[in-house]
């Protein structure tokens, strides 16, 4: 940025140069919690091949190692941690450590999540709390611990894994929308709570993406024709296909960005178009 002197006005102007580099994660520490694959494993690779150091979480000591090794192939030096997101002693003692060993934490991501496709009148109770604990509390928990840091750093960039979800209900989902709905809730109150700290918080909520959980509802049938779940996806959205998880790895960049800077509060769709479409007309 630069002023510049204006003839007609006699003032000065705050000129803005803009630079790629604006885009870049040299020196950022970033947590991605549930990265041991899938969507949190292409965002935490973006943000590594962006400059960022990468630290992840998974509950499972066995999906733990595999995350860390996966990584490796990428020759990404990724710090692995077996910690339940859900239990705050055990998040605190991750964000410390994370601390310890790179000196700071700049970026959060909240991906980490699960969900339960049960009739609402068949859903027990634990099960409706499990989804809501690690999809909804398990984010607040987190961002909790990492806020009081990055106040004191001057800047943080917190992003949250939303979902369609988060604006649209479905059969079988009752609690994965009301955690998903409550997500982005607390992503604008994160934003209003801590703006002023120069800290932005905002979601990305992805569309139907090909990962190995979605893979049963896309093989072909014995008779060779589609899913019908895959039929039903193609036809809602206008891309007519499933996203890809790199296909979230530039906007989770931007918004970890200092690029994003002035963007607070916001859930950035990555759906292809689906939330924008009514669907095809039947023929």
């Amino acid at each position: 940025m630069y002023y510049q002197y204006n003839l007609k006005c006699k003032c000065l102007n705050l000129v803005y140069k803009f630079s790629i580099i604006l885009f870049s994660l040299e020196g950022k520490v970033a947590l991605v919690t549930g990265a041991s694959y899938g969507i949190g494993f292409a965002i935490a690779s973006a943000f590594a091949k962006a400059g960022a150091k990468i630290a992840f979480n998974d509950l499972s000591p066995e999906k733990n190692k595999m995350g860390v090794e996966a990584y490796k192939k990428l020759g990404i030096d990724a710090k692995g941690y077996v910690c339940d997101v859900t239990k705050e002693e055990q998040v605190k003692e991750m964000i410390d450590d994370i601390i310890k060993t790179y000196g700071h934490l700049d970026i959060l991501v909240n991906n980490a999540g699960i969900i339960k496709r049960i009739p609402m009148t068949d859903m027990s109770d634990s099960d409706f709390r499990q989804v809501i604990d690690v999809d909804l509390v398990a984010p607040f928990i987190v961002s909790k611990a990492v806020i009081p840091h990055m106040i004191k750093l001057g800047h943080g960039k917190i992003i949250n894994i939303c979902s369609m979800m988060s604006e649209l209900g479905r059969e079988t989902v009752s609690a994965y929308a009301a955690a998903k709905g409550g997500l982005k809730m607390l992503t604008r109150n994160i934003c209003s709570e801590y703006g002023e700290y120069n800290i932005q918080c905002n979601g990305i909520g992805p569309g139907y993406i090909a990962t190995p959980q979605t893979a049963p509802l896309r093989e072909k049938q014995a008779d060779g024709s589609m899913h019908p779940f895959d039929s039903f996806i193609r036809a809602k959205t206008p891309a007519n296909r499933w996203g890809n998880p790199e296909d979230l790895a530039g906007p989770a960049v931007f918004l970890a960005s200092d690029a994003s800077n002035f963007v607070n509060g916001h859930i950035l769709y990555v759906d292809g178009g689906i939330l924008a479409y009514i669907g095809k007309q039947p023929k």
